[in-house]
């Protein structure tokens, strides 16, 4: 039977009705796309090399993004490393990637094509130099590679640029004073160990996978790289200013350090895309690099030091528009 509420029930009634429609309109707005949708299309992320870092860390943050921004398709492209990584983006052959400042600095400095375009989202970690020998081998400095058998990376890769340069500052001829080879992480580590090669350079974040496992089933030693010979890196007025001394922490190669820890160099590699990629996708991105640090961070570890605070120094290179748009959203 029908029964009609008193007054004051009734306006209760109605009350409790629409308190329960703000919730429910509340929960809508968060679960349902009923605002901006997230970046559709497809977007090519140039990596590196089969075993290194930059192919690792994409694949991660390949996932990261399929949460984040479902709509969006992002094919990963192998590549050979920073440099050639700087050249896909400028030209619009990618268009996200991942590169060493001194790779970009460098593409730059030489006017390469669309090099004014470029433009930085994060500065994400540092890559730390390796010069990797077998124990016991008799070279205990860079000078002393000297007639030697050395990988010094691929062409278009940032080992080969900073192998090139530390080579020089250590007064030899890359090409003349020892016996290049033009390997990569890949093949490096295998050749080291068939005694093909007497050492190799790797550029990349600690510890790199493909070096951990060499020093696992093969004993190897870690060149050191002093500070001095650093500082002939970037005189006054050179464009090598990215070069910092650093200290490989004595843990990073457990037995091949034996305990302790190597001097060496480090350079900053940062996300970088073109002025023209759409300002929301770019803002995407940056967000998603930064939260999936924690994630990303327990595979690769290089990614732990991914540092919202330092994030915006993406130096030789303005942040793009989406970037600052993100930085500006989360600046307390």
């Amino acid at each position: 039977m029908f029964q009609v509420l008193p007054r004051i029930g009734r306006r209760r009634a109605l009350q409790g009705s629409a308190a329960a429609f703000v919730v429910f309109g509340l929960l809508l707005w968060w679960l349902l796309p009923l605002g901006e949708s997230s970046p559709a299309g497809k977007v090519v992320f140039s990596t590196g090399t089969q075993n290194g870092v930059y192919q690792r860390y994409g694949e991660l943050l390949q996932d990261a993004l399929a949460e984040d921004m479902p709509r969006l398709e992002v094919d990963l492209r192998q590549s050979e490393g920073s440099q050639e990584n700087v050249e896909r983006v400028a030209t619009g052959k990618a268009d996200f990637t991942i590169a060493a400042a001194d790779a970009v600095d460098k593409y730059r400095t030489e006017g390469g094509r669309g090099a004014d375009l470029l433009r930085g989202c994060a500065r994400l970690y540092d890559d730390y130099v390796h010069v990797v020998v077998p124990r016991g081998s008799s070279v205990g400095s860079v000078a002393e590679l000297k007639g030697k058998r050395v990988g010094v990376g691929q062409a278009g890769s940032g080992v080969l640029l900073i192998a090139e340069e530390v080579l020089r500052a250590a007064e030899l001829d890359p090409k003349k004073d020892i016996r290049p080879q033009y390997l990569g992480i890949a093949d490096a580590p295998r050749k080291l160990e068939k005694g093909e090669i007497d050492a190799f350079f790797w550029s990349g974040g600690l510890p790199t996978g493909a070096v951990a496992d060499l020093s696992d089933r093969f004993d190897i030693g870690l060149v050191p790289i002093d500070a001095d010979l650093v500082a002939k890196l970037h005189p006054p007025g050179t464009r090598l200013g990215h070069y910092r001394p650093a200290i490989m922490p004595a843990d990073a190669y457990g037995k091949a350090q034996g305990g302790t820890a190597v001097p060496t160099m480090a350079v900053a590699n940062l996300l970088v895309t073109r002025a023209g990629t759409d300002a929301k996708l770019t803002e995407g991105m940056t967000r998603t690099v930064i939260n999936s640090r924690d994630g990303i961070g327990e595979v690769v570890h290089a990614a732990q030091r991914v540092d919202l605070r330092t994030a915006i120094y993406t130096d030789p290179l303005h942040l793009h528009k989406g970037a600052q748009r993100y930085y500006r959203s989360v600046k307390p």
